[in-house]
């Protein structure tokens, strides 16, 4: 072979491998952005909304999202010995709040997506009338059990527990408490058979498959504190870019539609100072 002939074929196997490298490039960087995983740690009480809004997000940014359901309350502990999550979702904007002043969470990156709403749901086959009484028909001797999340850490118990008191009644009613995990354990304490009334999520007994299995009397705001619930990026995130783009999203229409369905009264999504 002549050396003119060496130095072509040196020439071509050159271009072809410029060539193929972006191509390479490309595909790798096409492949990691399909791979991209978000990990977010979410209260209890959105376990029936939050996947709908996931889909959506995930169409839109081709991402996956894992998600995890608990007590605000134990996620947060749990994100102060580093669990391995980019955004937490929080019955309670005061979980966000403390895990920033620590430095756990981005404080640019803390907004509120909803406001949320406590009911006594108990089965469709009982006789209480909470239109006459309120809370207090709790009394009644025909109820030994009422379920609430644990107030230690579920904000959703703490409001069960202050509208209690606001009426007069927490003392008299403390032995019928059974306690859940979180709100999503307590309603299913009725659920099941196990407690004759349950104060709960809102968001839960108007999702489908709870709807049908029971009746629910909405609890007055003013008798217990709001229920602030807010969302913030997790400063140990490996997809910290990804996780501001979820929080956002949860500003868009679909996604506010949705939480207003499920009984959040909404607001647009706005910043929070970590400080209040």
């Amino acid at each position: 072979m002549s050396a003119s002939s060496n130095e072509s074929s040196i020439l071509i196997r050159r271009i072809a491998s410029l060539l193929i490298l972006p191509v390479l490039g490309f595909a790798l960087t096409a492949l990691t952005v399909e791979a991209a995983e978000l990990r977010v740690a979410a209260a209890s009480d959105l376990s029936f909304v939050l996947p709908e809004i996931v889909a959506g997000f995930e169409k839109q940014s081709g991402a996956q999202v894992r998600l995890s359901f608990g007590s605000s309350g134990n996620f947060a502990a749990q994100l102060q010995n580093g669990a391995p999550f980019d955004v937490f979702m929080a019955a309670d904007i005061s979980y966000p709040r403390k895990l920033i002043e620590g430095g756990f969470a981005d404080g640019g990156t803390l907004v509120t997506y909803g406001s949320g709403r406590i009911v006594v749901w108990v089965p469709k086959t009982s006789k209480l009338d909470f239109e006459r009484q309120g809370l207090r028909t709790l009394a009644d001797p025909q109820v030994s059990k009422i379920a609430i999340a644990n107030p230690q850490h579920a904000p959703y118990g703490r409001a069960a527990v202050a509208a209690l008191t606001h009426e007069k009644i927490y003392d008299a009613l403390k032995r019928k408490l059974v306690l859940g995990e979180n709100v999503s354990q307590a309603a299913q304490f009725v659920q099941s058979g196990n407690a004759d009334a349950g104060i709960v999520a809102l968001s839960l007994v108007l999702a489908p498959g709870m709807s049908d299995k029971g009746k629910y009397w909405v609890v007055p705001t003013d008798l217990y504190p709001a229920l602030e619930q807010a969302a913030v990026v997790v400063k140990s995130s490996t997809q910290p870019k990804l996780a501001r783009a979820f929080i956002e999203y949860l500003g868009s229409p679909d996604a506010k539609e949705l939480l207003r369905r499920s009984g959040f009264a909404i607001d647009t999504p706005k910043p929070q100072s970590a400080a209040q």
